[in-house]
C-alpha cells in the first residue's frame, strides 16, 4: 500500500527551509508587542502617580524611558521586516530554477506557454514582505492583551473577548464573500491577458484583414466580466472593512465610557480607564489588519495552490549518469507519437535507422506526421509507443542540458531571441568568435551578416527585427549547426528561401556531412533530395517507403507512372 503524500509537499519543504527566518521574525514580534505595552504603562504612571504627586523628575524619567523603549520597538520592527525580506528572497532563489524548469517542461508537454508560475512566485515573495503577514505574528498576542485587561477589571476582559469574537466573525465573512469571486476574477484576467498577448503576436494578420474591432470587442466583453467580479468583491470587502473599523472605534469609545463609569464607582483608577481603551485598540489592530488585507491573503493562497499543483504535475528531473558524447547513430523502433493535448496519434509505428554521418529526407503531404516524428527523434515529445535511441541510449533518458550542445534543430517557425546575432548563433552561451563565424560560414550566411547595420553585433528582437523571413531562417540554420552537432534536424529549412538560398542550403548539408553529422531534413522541395542518403515517405501518419535515396525515388516514379496510367484508362474507355 502506497504511503499517502502530503499535498504540495515540495512547496511545503521549500517554505520549511526558511522556517528559521519565521522563528526569528516571531521572536522580534514578541519583543515589539511587549514594548507596545510601554505607552500603556506610561499612561498609567502619569495619571496615577505623576499627576497625583506632581513630581517633574518622575515625569522626566518616565518620558526618557518611554522614548528609549519605543525607539527599541521601532528598531525591532525594522529588523523583523529585514528578516522577512531575507526569507522571501531565499524562498524565491530556492524555487526559481525549479519553477522555470517545470514551466518550460509543461510548455513542451502541453503547448501551454505561460509565465503565470513565475508571476505567482513573485507574488508570494511580495506577500511575505507585506503588512498583512505582520498581522499573523501579532494576532497571537490578543489573549495576552485580554489577560492584562482582566487584571484591570473583569468587565474590560469581557468587552475585549466580545470585540475579538465579532472581529473574527467579520474576517470570516470577508473570506466567504470575496474569496470565490476573487479567484474567478483572477482566472478570467489571466485568460484575457493571454488572449491579448496572442493578438499582439498576430498584429499583422489582424490589421491586414480588419479584425481589430472584432478582437477588441471580444476582449472588452471578457474584461467587463473580470471588472464586474472584481468590483463586486471589492465593494463587499470594503463594506466589511468599514464595518470592522467602525466597530473597533465604537468598542474603544464604549470601553472608555465603561472605564469612566468604573472610575466613578472607585473600582479602577483614571489611568486604567485610558489604558484600557488603548490596550483594546492594540489587541484588535492585528484582526483589523487581517480583515483589511484579506484580498492579499486570498490572492497569495491561490498563488500557492497553483505553484503547488505545477510542481506536483511536473516532478523534478532526477539526475542521471553522464553519457559520452553521441556519435549520431539514430534508431526509431515502431515509434508512435500523440501530440500534447491530442487524442489521436500523428505518427503510427514508424521505424528507421541511420548510422553516424548519414542523412535522411522525410517527405510527404501536409499533416502526415513529419514534424511530429522530428520532435520525437529529438526527444522533445515523448513517444506513446516504441522508442527512439541515440547511440543505443533512449533519447528521453539523456540530460537535455548535456545533450543540447550535440543537437542542432531548425523548426518550421523560426524564433530568434532578444540579443545580438552572435548571441543567437552561439545559443546565448559563451561568445566564441571563431565558432560563431565558422557556423555562419557553414550555413552560408557570413557575408549576409557582415552587411547588417552592426554585423554580428546587430541587436535582434524575438521577431527578427531588421531581418527578412529568409534571413531569419538562415541565421536559425547557423544556430543549428553551431558547435558541429552530432545530430541535425531541419524542419522545412527552405520554406522561406529563394533558389539561391536553396543552393546554399544544399551546400550546407554537404559541409555538415563532412563532419560526420547525422542529418534529418523535412522538405517538400526536390533540390535538397540530391544531398541526402536515405528518404522516408510518410502518408496518413505512417511510413509507406524507407530506404536508399535512389531506390525510394525509383519507387516513387513507378507509383507516379502507375497513377497516371490508372487515371488515363477511364478516359480511353470513354473515347470508345
Amino acid at each position: 500500500m502506497n504511503k499517502p503524500t502530503k499535498k504540495h509537499e515540495e512547496l511545503s519543504k521549500a517554505f520549511s527551509s526558511v522556517k528559521q527566518y519565521f522563528i526569528y521574525a516571531g521572536l522580534f514580534s514578541a519583543a515589539v508587542n511587549l514594548l507596545m505595552l510601554a505607552p500603556i504603562i506610561y499612561m498609567l504612571q502619569v495619571y496615577d502617580r505623576v499627576i497625583g504627586s506632581g513630581s517633574m523628575s518622575t515625569l522626566a524619567m518616565l518620558t526618557i524611558l518611554l522614548l528609549c523603549l519605543l525607539s527599541a520597538a521601532g528598531a525591532f520592527e525594522w529588523v523583523r521586516s529585514r528578516i522577512l525580506i531575507g526569507a522571501s528572497n531565499r524562498l524565491e532563489s530556492n524555487l526559481r530554477s525549479r519553477v522555470f524548469d517545470a514551466t518550460f517542461k509543461r510548455a513542451l508537454l502541453s503547448n501551454q506557454g505561460s509565465a503565470q508560475a513565475n508571476s505567482d512566485l513573485t507574488g508570494l515573495r511580495q506577500f511575505l514582505t507585506g503588512n498583512g503577514l505582520f498581522a499573523f505574528f501579532d494576532a497571537p498576542w490578543f489573549p495576552i492583551y485580554v489577560a492584562i485587561m482582566f487584571m484591570f477589571h473583569p468587565w474590560f476582559g469581557v468587552a475585549a473577548i466580545f470585540a475579538g469574537i465579532v472581529m473574527v466573525i467579520l474576517a470570516y465573512a470577508n473570506e466567504k464573500v470575496t474569496n470565490k469571486k476573487l479567484q474567478d476574477a483572477n482566472a478570467k484576467a489571466f485568460a484575457v491577458s493571454n488572449q491579448i498577448g496572442r493578438s499582439l503576436q498576430n498584429a499583422e494578420v489582424i490589421a491586414a484583414m480588419g479584425m481589430a474591432a472584432n478582437i477588441r470587442s471580444i476582449q472588452e466583453t471578457q474584461s467587463d466580466e473580470v471588472l464586474q467580479l472584481q468590483t463586486s468583491a471589492s465593494k463587499q470587502a470594503s463594506l466589511l472593512s468599514s464595518i470592522t473599523k467602525s466597530f473597533r472605534q465604537i468598542m474603544q469609545s464604549m470601553l472608555l465610557g465603561l472605564g469612566a463609569l468604573l472610575a466613578l464607582q472607585q473600582e479602577i483608577s483614571p489611568g486604567m480607564m485610558i489604558a484600557g481603551s488603548l490596550l483594546l485598540g492594540r489587541a484588535l489592530a492585528p484582526i483589523d489588519l487581517l480583515v483589511g488585507s484579506w484580498k492579499g491573503f486570498s490572492v497569495a493562497r491561490a498563488q500557492y495552490e497553483r505553484l503547488g499543483e505545477l510542481l506536483e504535475q511536473i516532478p523534478a528531473t532526477e539526475e542521471t549518469m553522464d553519457l559520452p558524447a553521441p556519435k549520431g547513430n539514430l534508431i526509431a523502433d515502431q515509434v508512435t507519437v500523440i501530440p500534447p493535448g491530442a487524442q489521436v496519434p500523428s505518427v503510427r509505428s514508424v521505424s528507421l535507422a541511420l548510422t553516424a554521418g548519414e542523412s535522411l529526407a522525410i517527405v510527404g503531404p501536409s499533416a502526415s506526421g513529419k514534424s511530429s516524428l522530428a520532435r520525437a527523434l529529438l526527444g522533445i515529445w515523448p513517444t506513446a509507443a516504441g522508442q527512439v535511441r541515440l547511440d543505443n541510449a533512449d533519447v528521453a533518458a539523456w540530460d537535455r542540458e548535456k545533450l543540447g550542445p550535440h543537437i542542432g534543430y531548425l523548426p518550421q517557425d523560426i524564433e530568434l531571441f532578444d540579443g545580438t546575432v552572435s548571441e543567437n548563433i552561439c545559443r546565448f552561451g559563451e561568445v566564441n568568435s571563431e565558432k560563431i563565424v565558422e557556423a555562419a560560414q557553414m550555413a552560408g550566411v557570413h557575408e549576409m551578416i557582415l552587411h547588417l547595420p552592426d554585423g554580428y553585433d546587430t541587436v535582434l528582437g524575438s521577431s527578427g527585427g531588421v531581418l527578412s523571413g529568409g534571413q531569419r531562417q538562415r541565421i536559425g540554420l547557423a544556430r543549428a549547426v553551431y558547435g558541429n552537432p552530432s545530430l541535425l534536424v531541419l524542419d522545412e529549412p527552405n520554406s522561406n528561401l529563394d533558389e539561391q538560398g536553396e543552393r546554399q542550403l544544399a551546400a550546407t548539408l554537404e559541409r555538415v556531412k563532412a563532419y560526420h553529422c547525422t542529418v534529418v531534413v523535412i522538405t517538400h522541395r526536390t533540390l535538397v533530395l540530391g544531398s541526402v542518403d536515405k528518404i522516408l515517405v510518410m502518408q496518413n501518419s505512417k511510413a509507406i517507403l524507407f530506404g536508399a535515396r535512389d531506390e525510394v525515388m525509383a519507387k516513387l516514379r513507378e507509383q507516379q507512372q502507375s497513377a497516371i496510367q490508372a487515371a488515363a484508362k477511364p478516359t480511353a474507355l470513354k473515347s470508345h
